[in-house]
Order: C-alpha cells, then structure tokens, then sequence
C-alpha cells in the first residue's frame, strides 16, 4: 500500500469526493494552471492555422516547387524551357511527388470602355488542378480547357472584377504587347477570392496555348514546371534532390533547368511566418512560468496549513522525503484539475472560433478574414505533458520546507 498516496487522498478528498483544501489561493493556483494550459493550446492553434493558411495560399498559385530557366526573372515575361516527355516520366516517377503541371504566364492590360488594369495571364493546361480555386470560388466555375481548341475562358479575382465592373459570364479585351499589341477577347466563367491581395490583384488564369501562341513557343515551351509535393515536411530536401539532379541537364533548345522552392521564391513571407515560431515559445515559456509559480504558492499554503499534521508526522516516525511526497501528490491533484479545465477551455474556445469565425480580421494585412484554428491532438499532448513536467519540477524546490518544521514547535502551531 502506497500510505504517502492515501494520506494525499485523505487530505485532498473526503469521501464524497468533495475537495476539502479550501483556501482561495489554492483555487488561484488551480485557475493558473488551467488558464495557463488554455492559453497555450490556443496560441499554438492559431500560429499553426495561421501558417497552414498563408503558406496554403502561396503554394495553392505557384505550387511546392517550380522549375524554369536560369534566365527567368521576376518578370512574368519568362524565356521558355522545353518541357520533354522524358524528364515529365522521371519527375512522376519520383516518389515524393504527387503531380506535375506545366504553366506559362504573360503580362498583359485588361480594359473596359472606362477602365484598365494591369495583370498577369497564367497560363495552364488541361490537366491543372483546379481544388484551390474551386475552394475560393465565389461565382461561376473554374475554365474549361480540352485538346479540341484553345479555350478564351478565363478565372479572374473578386477584386480585379470590383475594379473593372465585370461579372461572370462577361466578355473582356486583353491587350498584350511585344513587338507589337496584340489582343484577345476572354469569356469570364468564374471569381476566386483568395484574400491573397499580392496575387489577387494580378492573377487571371486561362488557356496555356494562349501565352505559347502569343510568345511563338513550340507546344512543348512553357515558363516552366509547377511540382506538388506530398509531404511539405520534405521541401527542402526534395529540392536539393532536383537542383542537383537537374543542374547539368538541358532542354533540346539548350536551355538549363533551374530548380526553386516555394520558400525560395517567396523568402519574406517564409521568415515572416518562422517569426511566429518565436512568439509562441515566448508565451509557452511565460505561460509555463505563471502556471509553475501559482502552484508553488498553493503548495506553500497547504503546507503551512497542514504544519501541524506534518509534525506529527515526524514525531511517528515519518521521514522528510515520505512527508515530501504526500504533498507532491496533492500538487499533482491540483495540477491535473487545473490542466482538465484548462484542456476544455481551450479546445472550446478553438473550436467555437474554428466553426462560428468569432474573430475577426483585415485580409488586406493578415491575408486571412478570421483568426485561423488549427487542432493537432498530437502539439496538445506534448502540451499537456510538457505543462505536468515543468509544474512537478517546480513544485520540488518547495516541498523542501517540509525539512524545516519542527515536530517540537509544530505539533503546538493552530
């Protein structure tokens, strides 16, 4: 029989299982382990939203990895690289990748009788996945692109359609210029709204034969690959993979292959969102902090309550480190109260935002209309392991003063 166990017991509950340490600093110190645990499930929830939202949204327009040209800069006016049946084989073939999508983009003027807007024409082919922009969709669908015949459909974003006055089902004039102006009608058949607004206010996708024809490009040109990966966990090392596999190979124009990340391409955005990481460690580490000093006090406070219990104690026989760990197992009674309330606050609180979007935010500056919610049972263990871990560690220190009551003095103390 475990006595330092049931003397805890005995001391925590009475038989009716009513708690029967009662001061309100006791209750404080439960509340600051809860509040404590809370905060922390909710502040990982958000960041991991937020960054599967933000970084969604890049990958979802330009993919996990691109392979153009060296010579490609950030112009969409690109040089084309020659895309083989071959090298699309050994990119499929790779067992980290899900798909391959060629793509082709252009810049372009769109105009109205009363307006004009700057914008890029990405061209893709009949094998695009449309699944991200069909999630965004707010009207019509996305463009139908078949072997048949080059298709003048079109999907623009709600916010070039505010700035031009068009609608779904629209006709509208491109102009395109190279050595000369070059234009061509397009049928709007769908709206997306990403909140995206670097890519929404520039983005128009329809046919790739399109930027081909414009661009005289052979039908196997394009401004390069867009590669999908499964596991994004894997960015990095399946891009090394290809640049070094691709470095020395050339298209049948003589063309280099250049291999980039999606990090690569949007570096600020990336360290940007790495910074979030950061923040959360701060709240973690003060949120551990505040949890680990209220139990301290409450483990204080029952000790000096129970001083005469643990003089008598002693006078029996009983030895500091028995004694210790009486009330180390009503700490641990209390922090596992604490941690239940604080794991259902916080899980309720994530899922009322996740369903009902309570708070709100601007999509021009955080890209997102409403605080994301993320629930990763697994970060939540770690969460409630690591929450018990550090509580217990800080607890020892204290129960120390057990060794320094007296059982002379103590077995007189009211």
């Amino acid at each position: 029989m475990n006595l330092e166990l049931f003397i805890a017991k005995k001391i925590h509950f009475n038989k009716d299982g009513r708690k029967k340490v009662s001061p309100p600093a006791i209750r404080i110190a439960t509340l600051g382990v809860a509040l404590g645990l809370a905060i922390m499930i909710i502040s990982v929830a958000i960041v991991v939203g937020f960054k599967h939202e933000v970084s969604g949204k890049v990958i979802g327009f330009s993919s996990h990895i691109q392979i153009s040209g060296f010579s490609n800069n950030s112009s969409f006016e690109t040089l084309p690289i020659g895309v083989s049946d071959s090298l699309q084989a050994a990119l499929k073939q790779n067992p980290e990748i899900l798909y391959i999508e060629n793509f082709a983009t252009k810049p372009g003027i769109l105009k109205t009788d009363n307006e004009f807007l700057g914008i890029a024409l990405k061209g893709v082919d009949k094998n695009y996945d449309w699944s991200f922009f069909e999630k965004n969709l707010l009207a019509g669908v996305p463009p139908h692109l078949s072997d048949s015949a080059i298709s003048n459909e079109i999907l623009i974003s709600h916010y070039i359609a505010n700035k031009l006055h068009l609608e779904a089902g629209d006709q509208i004039l491109c102009y395109f210029i190279d050595d000369n102006i070059r234009a061509r009608k397009f049928e709007i058949t769908g709206i997306y709204q990403t909140n995206f607004t670097e890519y929404d206010k520039l983005f128009i996708i329809g046919d790739v034969r399109h930027v081909q024809k414009l661009n005289r490009w052979g039908t196997d040109q394009f401004s390069g690959i867009e590669v999908k990966l499964r596991d994004f966990s894997k960015l990095d090392e399946v891009t090394e993979n290809l640049y070094f596999d691709l470095m020395n190979c050339t298209d049948r124009y003589g063309e280099h292959y250049f291999v980039r990340s999606v990090r690569e391409l949007n570096p600020q955005l990336f360290n940007w969102l790495d910074l979030l990481d950061m923040n959360v460690w701060v709240i973690l580490i003060l949120m551990a902090v505040v949890a680990g000093f209220t139990m301290i006090s409450g483990l204080l406070i029952i000790i000096l309550e129970r001083t005469n219990m643990i003089g008598i104690l002693k006078a029996l026989g009983a030895t500091n480190y028995s004694i210790r760990k009486i009330f180390i197992y009503i700490s641990i009674f209390l922090v596992g109260k604490g941690m239940i309330w604080g794991n259902i606050i916080g899980i309720l609180l994530c899922l009322l935002q996740a369903h009902f979007k309570l708070i709100k935010l601007d999509p021009d500056v955080y890209y997102i209309p409403a605080v994301p919610i993320e629930l990763n049972f697994g970060y939540i263990l770690i969460l409630n392991i690591s929450c018990l871990v550090i509580s217990l560690l800080m607890l020892i220190g204290p129960s120390y003063l057990v060794s320094l009551i007296r059982p002379a003095k103590s077995i007189k103390f009211e």
